[in-house]
């Protein structure tokens, strides 16, 4: 990616000596490893959440502070300046709506922090929390992607911020609200098909954003699409399954397939249309 000379946002926060607690499984790339380590161990994910929750202390507040270019590590700014492409990308595409794009802010955090939907942990993984408008990222995660699910290249990590900032986006339109709306009234199982359907849909959002930063900025060079693929892949719920348990449970799908995963992405990089990426929800 070509994000050398490219600005770096003013809605990023660095919290540095936090200490460890883990946040309720949320949705979004976050929660990835929990669940990792609950396929291994063949239990359900908030139960591993809630047993982790047990174990470990409060999480301690640190240090808090505006992240700037005098302060900030290198992966630091490329997630600062690819949040600030989001900024660009989606308050035109608001402002083509009529509507009011509201920046949300990025947490990036070392060990545990506090947050609006409760504590959060480095285990977690990136998240959104809709009671705050805030991305949360412990920058180790990017490890995470290589080591763990072999994805390499700058484009992933971007996708993963694009991905977060694509449930800011449902959020303010109303979609996660009405999803959430839902749950008392639908079982796990039915459930779990909308949670796939505003995953899904976040990663078209993704996509879109990739399209329309690429015309604003030409931000892109060649490859960077197929690293977004590969992490769309790797975090599929079948693929994640697959490695926990050595067998695929449909019903249990939070996410989506990893073909799923790569189609929305790519429709959304594609067409660059939001009126595309109705994945069953609605887009108002």
């Amino acid at each position: 990616m070509r994000l050398d000379d490219e600005r770096m946002s003013d809605n990023v926060e660095k919290r540095s000596g936090g200490g460890m607690r883990t946040l309720g499984i949320g949705g979004g790339i976050g929660g990835i490893i929990v669940i990792v380590l609950a396929l291994f161990l063949k239990q359900d994910p908030q139960q591993i959440s809630q047993a982790l929750q047990q174990v470990q202390g409060p999480a301690q507040e640190g240090q808090s502070e505006q992240l700037t270019s005098a302060n900030a590590s290198a992966i630091e700014a490329f997630s600062s300046k690819v949040l600030a492409s989001t900024e660009d990308v989606w308050q035109q595409q608001f402002e083509q709506l009529n509507l009011k794009y509201e920046k949300p802010k990025m947490i990036l955090f070392t060990g545990g922090t506090t947050s609006g939907c409760g504590m959060a942990e480095s285990a977690m993984g990136p998240f959104y929390c809709p009671a705050d408008d805030k991305v949360y990222l412990d920058v180790t995660f990017f490890t995470e992607l290589e080591e763990r699910f072999g994805v390499k290249g700058d484009f992933a990590k971007a996708y993963v911020i694009a991905h977060e900032v694509g449930h800011h986006v449902q959020n303010l339109l109303g979609i996660s609200r009405k999803v959430q709306a839902m749950r008392s009234r639908l079982s796990e199982k039915e459930y779990n098909k909308l949670s796939v359907k505003l995953e899904l849909q976040a990663d078209f959002l993704a996509g879109l954003w990739a399209n329309h930063a690429d015309k604003m900025r030409k931000i892109l060079e060649p490859g960077d699409i197929e690293s977004g693929l590969n992490a769309a892949s790797a975090v599929g719920d079948d693929k994640l399954q697959q490695a926990g348990t050595g067998r695929i449970v449909p019903d249990a799908f939070t996410h989506g397939t990893s073909e799923q995963r790569m189609f929305w992405f790519k429709k959304g990089y594609e067409t660059g249309d939001l009126s595309q990426g109705d994945t069953g929800l609605g887009l108002k």
